[in-house]
């Protein structure tokens, strides 16, 4: 592919709902563009975008994936976005990278909740977007009816550019909203065709034109009211502005599988769209924390963000980049703002899907990938040394479903651990702990199928096989009474025995660590035995008597005891105080405590019904309801973190998406019986 420069380079991110049929879209327009030979099909697991194995094999994209074609003596890099929410970090990245985005809608359904999270991802980016209705030649699909969802869900500035007309039941052509001329794209060959008869429905779509631009300025508004008709050339320019300003969301429609509309997708992304080199410039910030302008020119200094991250244990690390100002050049030594080491650019590669292609440079506004970069994560910036900058990185969604893992194989724990970490650079919404109480790896992703995903990318890539099972839970013991025991420890086997005896009061107290005192009268038992009684307990208080878990709240005062001149030892008094551990904290009203969590869910106002019933169902307690971000509502609770395991999977089947919800550690809380006797029980099992 030969060398454009910004003002030819349109960054594209398909974005919207799963199987709205972004995948297949990205296909068509390589095909129809040429960069292609064959047209590949999703069901078939040979299109250019779906080449991981794990795509290939769930019919359905995993990850974002970057494919350039050039149309109009312009290159337009595609990039397809996953549109599953357990993969939503695969959104981040591609609108990170995009000076546009192309919001796919089923023709069958309409408006989703996939078109919603993307558009309010562009809105959040700041770049324009297009609404696309695909599949319009499948039976029950409706332009009109799905651009009216669209209008109904996101507003008037929301307006059609390209209509279909359907004669029995098939398109038959296209009409040019704008220059009121019809096409036909049979094939994706496209000519032009006399205007059908659509009158009315063409009155319909041009006020809706109108309407929506009309929005753009006062001038344009007041002339509107007056009554007064708009010229195709105010329309025009008026949509042009208005997509560039993000105050207008064109809508066109076709079909992926019979490429009908898919030219006429890519024509207005050359025309309306903003170019690389009036849209990707950007604010970086020193390190001194001063703020920098970074235009979109060549021969400014480089900085660019890496915006996604392939891990491959054979060829290494691959880091996917675009070029804010500058030029990137194989042998050039690069800056990382975040780590401040210096990486050195290698071979520099143009990727379309799996295939890699050399190129000598990747300039200012376009997108390329490096090999084997030592320090560079997703959202590191790479700066020239001449000036490092800092630009904005990628805010990813935080993992909600946490899963132990355990090796099916004994001895693999290390490569999990190796495979985990390679997998964690190419997908930042996975989190990786060691829970040092439990003794067990915590994987921690969006969702069940996300999970599955990186257990089969663990056995494909690195070899290893691995269990996901529920997580234990880090409960606590403590008492509730007060109670003075005596431990006395005398052993007698030839020679010097063993003696150590202590009277020791337990009473509970506030505080995770165990409270020692002593208070012991008359020498009874010697100050340099007071460290090992120490000692003693604080070995102890690691496994309560309950269910073997740590013990908090203890107060422990020596109030008494006594020694042998001869057989006493630090390790007698040692013992002592173990066993006075052992026969007081019985007495003392053992409880077990269950770790309380603060949770925080935001769901559209007619959820919120259903979700504090859960929240009760799940013995939590409301504390409160308040607006929340993104026109949704916040509730406030305290749950218990046992019971809310599955919780991220119901949220999802009950706001159909919409929902999200956070959950911090509070405090340790007593536990009912029923749920202590439970714990017990399997405690007890498992010795």
């Amino acid at each position: 592919m030969k060398q454009y420069s910004a003002k030819d380079i349109r960054n594209v991110v398909l974005t919207g709902h799963g199987d709205s049929g972004k995948t297949s879209l990205a296909e068509a327009m390589l095909f129809l563009a040429g960069a292609t030979d064959r047209l590949g099909k999703v069901a078939d697991g040979n299109t250019v975008c779906d080449f991981d194995p794990e795509e290939i094999k769930r019919k359905t994209s995993v990850s974002t994936a970057v494919a350039p074609l050039e149309w109009l003596n312009k290159k337009i890099n595609v990039i397809d976005t996953p549109g599953l929410f357990d993969f939503a970090g695969g959104l981040c990245e591609g609108i990170r990278a995009a000076e546009l985005a192309v919001i796919v809608v089923s023709g069958k359904t309409g408006a989703s909740v996939g078109a919603e999270k993307g558009y309010k991802a562009a809105e959040k980016r700041g770049i324009p977007k297009y609404f696309f209705i695909s599949r319009l030649d499948e039976e029950n699909s409706d332009f009109f009816k799905s651009y009216q969802s669209l209008k109904d869900a996101f507003g008037v500035t929301v307006c059609p550019i390209i209509m279909p007309h359907v004669e029995n039941g098939k398109i038959d052509c296209f009409v040019d909203l704008l220059k009121l001329k019809a096409y036909s794209c049979s094939g994706g060959k496209r000519h032009e065709v006399p205007m059908p008869d659509v009158d009315d429905r063409l009155s319909e779509m041009r006020d809706a034109i109108a309407e929506a631009v009309a929005q753009t300025s006062e001038e344009l508004m007041e002339k509107y009211f007056s009554g007064e008709e708009f010229t195709s050339e105010e329309l025009i320019a008026g949509v042009s502005s208005g997509v560039r300003n993000g105050e207008i969301t064109p809508v066109l429609g076709g079909s992926a599988s019979t490429l009908d509309g898919v030219g006429l997708l890519m024509d207005n992304i050359v025309s309306l769209a903003p170019s690389a080199e009036e849209a990707a410039g950007e604010m970086g910030e020193t390190p001194s924390g001063d703020a920098v302008e970074l235009k979109v020119n060549e021969s400014e200094p480089t900085a660019a963000i890496v915006f996604k991250t392939v891990a491959d244990p054979f060829v290494g690390k691959l880091s996917y980049f675009k070029v804010i100002s500058g030029k990137m050049t194989p042998e050039t030594q690069m800056v990382n703002s975040r780590t401040g080491a210096t990486e050195k650019i290698g071979k520099l590669l143009t990727i379309r899907g799996k295939k890699q292609e050399d190129t000598p440079c990747v300039v200012a506004g376009d997108i390329g990938a490096v090999a084997k970069l030592t320090s560079a994560n997703t959202g590191d910036t790479l700066a020239a040394v001449s000036r490092p900058v800092t630009l904005a990185g990628i805010d990813f969604p935080a993992p909600s479903l946490s899963k132990a893992v355990t090796p099916k194989a004994k001895g693999d724990e290390e490569k999990i651990a190796a495979g985990l970490a390679r997998l964690k650079e190419e997908d930042p919404t996975i989190r990786v702990e060691n829970n040092i109480e439990t003794h067990q790896m915590i994987l921690s992703g969006l969702g069940e199928q996300h999970l599955d995903v990186i257990v089969s990318k663990l056995k494909q890539k690195f070899g290893v096989d691995v269990e996901l099972s529920a997580p234990k839970i880090a409960y606590r013991e403590t008492i509730r009474k007060k109670v003075k025991v005596q431990g006395r420890h005398k052993k007698q086997s030839g020679g010097h025995g063993q003696f150590g005896d202590v009277w020791i009061e337990f009473e509970p107290c506030d505080g995770d660590d165990l409270v020692f005192e002593e208070k012991v009268f008359g020498g009874a038992v010697p100050k340099n035995f007071f460290p090992a009684v120490e000692k003693g307990l604080r070995d102890c208080v690691q496994a309560g008597v309950l269910a073997g878990y740590p013990m908090v709240g203890l107060k422990a005062t020596l109030v008494d005891g006594s020694y042998h001149p001869v057989d006493s030892s630090e390790m007698s008094f040692k013992m002592a105080a173990s066993l006075a551990y052992k026969a007081g904290i019985p007495q003392a009203g053992p409880v077990l405590l269950e770790p309380i969590g603060s949770l925080k869910v935001y769901v559209p106002e007619a959820k919120m019904g259903d979700i504090i019933g859960e929240v009760n169902k799940r013995r939590g307690r409301v504390l409160g309801m308040d607006a929340g971000p993104d026109g949704l509502q916040e509730v406030s609770a305290e749950v218990p973190v046992a019971e809310m395991a599955d919780f991220t999977t119901y949220l999802r089947q009950v706001a159909h998406g919409r929902g999200h919800f956070t959950l911090t550690f509070e405090r340790y809380e007593e536990a009912p019986p029923f749920v202590a006797q439970k714990v017990i029980e399997e405690a007890k099992k498992a010795e």
